[in-house]
C-alpha cells in the first residue's frame, strides 16, 4: 500500500490522519511486514493489516491517537486468546498520527505515488516519524529500525511486466483480473478493431501487424501470455519468446493436444528442446475445471502470481511451471 496520497488528502480534508504499520511479523499473522492501513478521524480506513480483532483494535487506537494529537507509539501484539484470535503469531505495530504541520513532507512523498521509494524516518520529540526520500534500497528489509532509532522503509511495489497477446474474451477477462494486482500489462493484437469497447480496461493497448515483433522491446523478467485468434500466430509468438532469456514465463492457452502439436512444430522450427520445455501449456493453476473466460482468467492470474513469487525468490520458474 502507498499511504502518502491518502494521508495528504485526509490532512487537507480533516486536519489529521493516522497510519498503522506492521513493522515486524513473526509466526502466523494475518498480514506481512510492511502492511499498512490509514485511518481517518471518523474511523474510515484505506488498506488493511489483516481484518478481525487485530484490525478493529488498531482502528480504535488510531482514532484515540488522532484525538491526543500528532505522535507515534509502538505496540507488540500476540494473536492469541487475549485478542480472540488463534493465529499464534506476534506483530510489532507502529501507530502514528499526523496533523497539518506534517503537510510539506507528506506532500513530498505523495508526489512519488506509483513509484518505489526508500525513505528514512526521523522522530523528533514525541511526534510521528518525519520521512524523507533517500537513495539506496530497503528491499531486503521492508522496515528497518536503525541503531539511531530512525526508520528505513520501502514504499511502493515493483510491478512485473506482462505481455498479453490476444484481445478475445479470455484476454479481456484476464486484463480485468490483473488490474488490481502487481502487474503492468502490454496488451497486443493484430486486428485494428480488437480493442473496441475495452477503453475502461487498464492496459497499454497495442495494435501490431506483426505481434511477435513486440517481444523485442520487453524488459528483463517479463511474463508472456499467448491467446490470440490464430494458432499460427500463437506458434510464431512462442517460437520467438521461448529462446529469449528475458521471459521468465511463457504461457500458451490450449490443451495438452495443442501443446504436443506445438512441441513438434517448434522442433521443426529449430527451437532447442530446453527452450521448448519452458512452455507452460495448458495455463492456469490446476484443479479448476471451469472454462468460462472469468474462470480461466482467475486461474491464469493465480498462476502469474505464483510465477511472480518464484521470480522474486530467484528460483527457476520457467521449468517448474512448465512441468507442474
Amino acid at each position: 500500500m502507498e499511504p502518502w496520497s491518502t494521508i495528504l488528502h485526509l490532512l487537507k480534508r480533516d486536519g489529521a490522519a493516522a497510519l498503522v504499520t506492521i513493522a515486524k511479523a513473526e509466526g502466523s499473522t494475518p498480514r506481512e511486514t510492511g502492511a499498512r492501513m490509514t485511518v481517518a478521524r471518523d474511523g474510515a480506513i484505506t488498506g488493511s493489516i489483516g481484518g478481525g480483532p487485530l484490525e478493529w483494535a488498531a482502528i480504535d487506537t488510531a482514532k484515540q491517537r488522532i484525538e491526543r494529537g500528532r505522535g507515534a507509539e509502538w505496540a507488540t501484539v500476540s494473536l492469541g486468546p487475549a485478542l480472540d484470535q488463534c493465529c499464534g503469531g506476534r506483530a510489532e505495530i507502529l501507530h502514528e498520527a499526523f496533523d497539518t504541520t506534517d503537510l510539506d513532507w507528506v506532500a513530498a512523498l505523495a508526489s512519488h505515488q506509483g513509484a518505489e521509494i526508500t525513505a528514512r524516518g526521523e522522530r523528533l520529540d514525541d511526534g510521528p516519524y518525519r520521512r524523507r526520500i533517500v537513495t539506496g534500497s530497503a528491499r531486503d528489509a521492508l522496515i528497518l529500525r536503525e541503531p539511531s532509532g530512525n526508520l528505513l522503509e520501502h514504499f511502493g511495489e515493483a510491478m512485473t511486466p506482462v505481455l498479453l497477446f490476444g484481445a478475445g474474451h479470455v484476454g479481456r477477462a484476464l486484463v480485468a483480473a490483473l488490474a488490481p494486482l502487481p502487474f503492468v500489462v502490454r496488451w497486443i493484437d493484430d486486428r485494428p478493431d480488437a480493442f473496441e469497447g475495452a477503453d475502461a480496461l487498464a492496459a497499454r493497448k497495442i495494435v501490431s501487424a506483426l505481434p511477435e515483433s513486440e517481444l523485442g522491446t520487453a524488459p528483463d523478467r517479463s511474463l508472456a501470455i499467448v491467446m490470440t485468434h490464430s494458432h499460427a500466430l500463437d506458434l510464431a509468438i512462442v517460437a520467438v519468446a521461448l529462446p529469449d532469456p528475458r521471459f521468465a514465463y511463457v504461457g500458451l492457452i490450449g490443451s495438452a493436444t495443442k501443446r504436443a502439436l506445438f512441441e513438434r512444430r517448434l522442433t521443426e522450427f529449430g527451437v532447442a528442446s530446453d527452450a521448448i520445455a519452458r512452455l507452460v501449456c495448458p495455463i492456469g493453476v490446476s484443479g479448476i475445471s471451469g472454462k468460462s473466460p472469468p474462470v480461466i482468467a482467475a486461474a491464469v492470474a493465480a498462476e502469474l502470481l505464483i510465477a511472480r513469487e518464484r521470480l522474486t525468490a530467484g528460483s527457476n520458474i520457467k521449468t517448474e511451471l512448465a512441468l507442474g
